[in-house]
């Protein structure tokens, strides 16, 4: 046999082995098969939940009250009312208020602060305000600042959409009440004392006055 045809044997042996080998890897499509369609899945209905954001929870609220408790169930209701209301926000705005308020009482003068208090609450501070002088005493106060403020309750009347919100305060401050003598009869000008209070504070939510008023004390 000459060296052309054993070569050209060769060869055809060769391409017989690769087209076997490519018929086992690749498989064989007998007649004729239709292309492929992606499988298509059927679109949300216009009011499906897909992301699941209905039920995040609202840390806002879980992070001053416990998850399903009355409280929180009040602070829901009052956002579903007003959703731009935010408890933290709130609370430290009852925080600057406790310190203001508390000060104006303390000095005698709540002019400054009375928008803020119901008028039972401005009643009750100027009758003891009031007494003070009728007495000859007068007031040295000194606020060093608020340890603790923490939602204590939480109440909402979905009816007339009226809100409140009670806090519990410990701050700490130097306090010396002294007679027309100068003489201190209750208090220490030279130590601090921890004055511990809860307020209640009142609203209508969805109201254009988004000033809280003190309607209470403890």
């Amino acid at each position: 046999m000459s060296n052309p045809m054993l070569q050209l044997l060769v060869l055809a042996a060769i391409a017989i082995f690769l087209i076997l080998r490519l018929r086992g890897v690749l498989g064989t499509r007998d007649g004729f098969e239709a292309p492929r369609v992606p499988e298509e899945r059927p679109a949300p209905r216009r009011f499906d939940v897909i992301d699941g954001t209905a039920d995040t929870p609202d840390t806002d609220i879980n992070d001053h009250a416990e998850p399903g408790s009355a409280n929180a169930r009040a602070l829901t209701a009052m956002k579903q009312v007003e959703p731009d209301f935010q408890v933290g926000p709130f609370l430290s705005g009852a925080k600057a208020a406790y310190e203001m308020i508390l000060m104006s009482f303390e000095r005698g003068d709540i002019s400054d602060v009375r928008a803020f208090l119901a008028p039972p609450v401005a009643e009750a501070f100027e009758s003891v305000i009031a007494d003070r002088k009728a007495r000859g005493l007068t007031t040295e106060a000194q606020f060093l600042g608020t340890r603790e403020t923490a939602l204590a309750a939480a109440e909402f009347n979905p009816a007339t959409g009226q809100a409140e919100i009670s806090v519990r305060f410990v701050g700490e401050m130097i306090v010396a009440t002294r007679d027309a003598a100068g003489n201190v009869v209750e208090g220490d000008p030279k130590a601090s004392r921890k004055q511990r209070d809860t307020w209640t504070f009142a609203r209508q939510m969805g109201s254009n006055d988004p000033n809280w008023q003190l309607v209470a004390t403890a």
